[in-house]
């Protein structure tokens, strides 16, 4: 498999040679942190987020203390997992979740009131500038649905813009039953809108008929609503599609992680952990979340939920 270098995002592969991809953050800064946290089962109690030494007790235990994180909700079921992962590896460190969506998130992080805000989309210049840094973990492609009575499995990307635009409103126009287009998407603030916007070049000019606030409650709706056609993570996909919605093929590509790795499926996003400065400038139980997230074990529960990981370029 060739190398992937995605062209709607920033982010910057090496050669196959290489085996790795660099996010504009430097991740080869992050990879060292994992040989620094190494050498923190050596240290005695920090005291604060690192917790008191216990000489009898693994590394991992030296830790205690909590995590605070909040945002986007098209994170929930990654952000979950790793959770999960984190606290049976780190038994006395807690991490607390808030979803929020994306713009809500970075508020949060940038007034001070938790260690990570969470985004489906870039950081915004005005985001930056209050101080929060990108740290882009992988790539997630964005689904297509419509209700599965609906006849129409493909779109071109001109389709998709002109249904999203206003301009085609009833499926007839595309080969489908004579039904009205119900155009569904998320709230303002929302990172999957702000992406899949951009991606459409259509920013602020969606004709929507329903404006909701989660990627749950779009496919739910789309579930329920004869013509309707929304816009979900690929992870919402996997665990939808067997239900009531199908996911359709855009420029006859499938959505899936390899034709986002390949880049032939034109709508992903990066998903961004934001803290406030430089990974190195952050407390030590931050650091250990972010050294397990960019791990072998953070990559395969990305990968479980359909993510792409930026941590490792195929070849």
């Amino acid at each position: 498999m060739k190398a992937f270098c995605g062209k709607n995002f920033r982010v910057r592969c090496r050669t196959s040679q290489d085996n790795a991809i660099e996010t504009k953050t430097g991740f080869r800064k992050k990879m060292l942190l994992l040989v620094i946290l190494l050498t923190l089962g050596s240290m005695a109690g920090c005291g604060g987020h690192t917790g008191d030494r216990d000489e009898s007790a693994d590394a991992e235990t030296r830790f205690s203390g909590s995590v605070q994180i909040s945002g986007s909700s098209s994170m929930e079921k990654l952000v979950n997992l790793l959770a999960e992962g984190f606290m049976e590896k780190y038994p006395k460190v807690r991490v607390s979740v808030q979803f929020t969506g994306s713009g809500a998130g970075i508020q949060a992080l940038t007034e001070g009131s938790v260690d990570i805000g969470i985004s489906s989309r870039y950081l915004e210049e005005g985001e930056k500038a209050a101080g929060a840094v990108e740290n882009v973990i992988g790539l997630d492609g964005i689904a297509v649905c419509v209700d599965r009575e609906n006849s129409v499995v493909e779109l071109t990307m001109e389709q998709l813009t002109d249904i999203y635009r206003g301009s085609l409103r009833n499926w007839s126009q595309l080969g489908g039953e004579d039904v009205p287009i119900v155009v569904i998407g998320r709230e303002a603030g929302s990172g999957t809108r702000s992406a899949f916007e951009k991606l459409l070049q259509l920013e602020g000019e969606c004709a929507y008929g329903n404006e909701l606030d989660s990627t749950g409650a779009v496919a739910a709706r789309i579930a329920m609503t004869p013509g309707a056609i929304g816009y979900v993570s690929f992870d919402v996909m996997k665990h939808t599609a067997s239900g009531g919605v199908t996911p359709l093929m855009l420029n006859g590509t499938e959505p899936a992680a390899e034709n986002v790795r390949s880049g032939s499926y034109p709508l992903y996003r990066p998903f961004v952990m934001a803290t406030r400065g430089k990974l190195s400038e952050q407390n030590l139980l931050v650091q250990l979340w972010f050294a397990y997230v960019y791990s072998e074990e953070g990559r395969k529960a990305a990968e479980t939920v359909g993510l792409v990981p930026v941590s490792i370029c195929s070849s």
